[in-house]
């Protein structure tokens, strides 16, 4: 096996997207043949060198898996939690060590992908990748033609303004002065729908994301999961 950045190692061993394995190495929490390393540009010879992380020997997994998860309200996509909340990973029991594909917040639910393939990762979550993803979103108050078509064409978010967007109303309901909206955005930004329905004038009561790449779980009952097809795979990498 030739040289590679250490990041990339850790990526692909399953410890972490390749960004956070970045930060890990900053704050010296990667050991390499018993030393600490900090310097992002380290390189390491996977058949050589002996990687650790907290103590544990790190090795790349030659099997490679992708999870499908429909993600249950209250459990966090964070690997480790400083408030030891419940994570996704409490509900995969796999032998591999997986990491999430994303993130969804704690109180947003749905599709969710979990792998222990570092490059897969890098792909599906880098900026330059189009991943469809789509959303459910219950909001308070009854939207207009209007909003919506500003909520397609794109708004202004902090720093950012997004992109255009697939949206279509679902649901209005009168009685309970609520309106239910499938969203499809291309970006990955923290929060983002909520964002987007709250600059429109309308706080976000439920969100679900119901498809990543057209990869829906309707038919997986919440906080159960299944493994990808090749198939589906490819569709997301394509």
């Amino acid at each position: 096996m030739k040289e590679m950045r250490l990041q990339k190692y850790l990526a692909e061993a399953g410890i972490a997207s390749r960004r956070k394995a970045e930060t890990l190495i900053k704050q010296g929490k990667i050991k390499v043949n018993d030393k600490v390393v900090t310097e992002l540009g380290t390189k390491i010879n996977p058949e050589k060198d002996q990687v650790q992380y907290e103590g544990k020997k790190i090795t790349i997994e030659n099997e490679k898996v992708y999870i499908l998860l429909n993600k249950p309200i209250g459990y966090v996509t964070t690997v480790k939690d400083q408030f030891n909340r419940d994570s996704v990973l409490d509900l995969v029991k796999v032998k591999h060590r997986i990491v999430p594909v994303g993130r969804l917040d704690m109180y947003t639910s749905g599709a969710l992908i979990l792998t222990n393939d570092g490059d897969f990762v890098y792909q599906v979550t880098h900026p330059k990748h189009e991943i469809e993803k789509t959303y459910t979103v219950t909001i308070k108050g009854m939207i207009t033609k209007e909003k919506v078509e500003m909520l397609k064409k794109g708004v202004k978010i902090e720093d950012y303004t997004t992109r255009p967007a697939k949206v279509r109303i679902l649901k209005i309901e009168e009685e309970k002065e609520q309106s239910r909206l499938e969203i499809t955005i291309h970006e990955g930004k923290n929060r983002q729908v909520r964002k987007m329905c709250e600059v429109v004038g309308h706080k976000v009561l439920a969100l679900h994301r119901s498809k990543i790449s057209g990869i829906t779980v309707k038919d997986l009952p919440l906080g159960k999961w299944r493994y990808l097809t090749k198939n589906e795979i490819n569709k997301i990498l394509s």
